[in-house]
This record gives C-alpha cells, sequence and structure tokens, in this order.
C-alpha cells in the first residue's frame, strides 16, 4: 500500500474515532475530509498541491452537487458576471489562426502533468469531451458534439461583421466557460493560463473556418 495513503487512511480511522466517541458534536466532516484529500497527493514534478484549493466558484458548485440541487438564480448570475470580467480579447485583435495547428491542439492532450516540463507545450485536449470531426471514431460525450459549429450557426465569413458575436462568444467560452455556465465543467483554458493565445486563435479556426473539417 502506498505509504501516503496509508497515513491518509489512518489520520481518517483516528478522526473518526474521535468523532464517534462524542458522538460526532463539533465535527467538522468536509474540513475531515479535505485533511484526508490533502494528505493522500505530494507534489511531484510541475503538479502541485495548489488545485487542492478550491476558489469560492469550484466550492459553491461541487457544493450544489453534492446536494443534487442546482445553484439559485442569484448566485449563478453573480459566478458568471464574475468570470466574464476576466475574458480577455485578443491582443492583436485576430480572432482566427490557422485550423490546421487547432487540430493538432484539439488532438493532444499533453501538458501540466507529473511527467511533463514546464516548457513543455500544452494541449487542448478537446477530443477527450466533444466530437469535432465525422471522420474520427475515437471522441468522448461529456460535452455536446461540435461537428459542423461554424456551419450550423451560419458562420461563412468568420471576419465579417455578421459573425462578430458568435465569434466573441466561441473565444469567451475557451477563455472562461464559466462566463456561460456557473458551473461549467470545460475548462478555463484561456483564465487559466492552459492554452495561450496564439493557441487558442488556432482553435478558433478550427471551430469557425469554413475549410475547416469541422465544418465540412
Amino acid at each position: 500500500m502506498n505509504n501516503t495513503f496509508a497515513i491518509a487512511l489512518s489520520t481518517l480511522a483516528a478522526l473518526m474515532l474521535g468523532a464517534c466517541s462524542t458522538g460526532g458534536a463539533g465535527t467538522d466532516y468536509d474540513q475531515v475530509h479535505a485533511s484526508v484529500v490533502k494528505a493522500s497527493f505530494q507534489p511531484n514534478g510541475i503538479a502541485t498541491l495548489d488545485y487542492l484549493t478550491q476558489d469560492e466558484a469550484n466550492r459553491l458548485c461541487s457544493a450544489a452537487d453534492v446536494t443534487g440541487k442546482p445553484l439559485d438564480e442569484k448566485t449563478a448570475k453573480a459566478i458568471e458576471e464574475a468570470a466574464l470580467k476576466t475574458i480577455k480579447m485578443p491582443s492583436d485583435g485576430k480572432f482566427l489562426g490557422d485550423w490546421k495547428e487547432g487540430e493538432k491542439i484539439a488532438q493532444s492532450g499533453r501538458g501540466l502533468t507529473w511527467t511533463d516540463k514546464a516548457t513543455d507545450v500544452n494541449g487542448g485536449n478537446c477530443y477527450n469531451c466533444h466530437q469535432m470531426d465525422k471522420k474520427e471514431i475515437s471522441f468522448g460525450n461529456l460535452g455536446p458534439s461540435l461537428y459542423n459549429y461554424g456551419k450550423l450557426r451560419g458562420v461563412t465569413d468568420p471576419t465579417s461583421a455578421a459573425a462578430k458575436p458568435i465569434v466573441e462568444y466561441t473565444w469567451g467560452k475557451l477563455w472562461n466557460s464559466r462566463a456561460y455556465n456557473a458551473c461549467s465543467q470545460m475548462p478555463r483554458v484561456g483564465h487559466k493560463g492552459i492554452l495561450s493565445e496564439q493557441q487558442l486563435q488556432h482553435v478558433m479556426a478550427l471551430l469557425l473556418d469554413p475549410k475547416s473539417p469541422v465544418n465540412q
């Protein structure tokens, strides 16, 4: 048995026995759980323990998952408004890059693990949750299909004024998905720095360029 895990189990057992001996009075089981989880992990390479610390939105959404009750409208709106303020539009004003590069990024699941280096280029791992190309036979379904994403939205020229609303929405969704869905499970690839601005531009092209396989 992993030594760290054994220590975590011992810690949990001790805490639970202590709670039982007092009838559970005054025991914060959320704190007990958090302590056990923290004791079960250790930093390794570029993988640190910072992701074990939830921000307020994560905490609220996690609590909603546990209770099975969705966030109230006021709380959800507050999370979305705060997330919307974090979105940074392209510094060069260009939303689309090269869809061929975007396809490579969508296919890559590398990055941010303990075996990666801090200088390694991250992938978007898009196919892990979405269908994007009809020729692909392996993709996840946690998220909706993105096949024909631009075509279904009538985007024939992503640089036109008519396409601006959907282009800006798509950028924002990739940057910080919580701006449009308070408890979205989609990685906040721009806000968290998972993908660079240039990488995002390439992924945007994959989704919106009429020549992209996504829109064929």
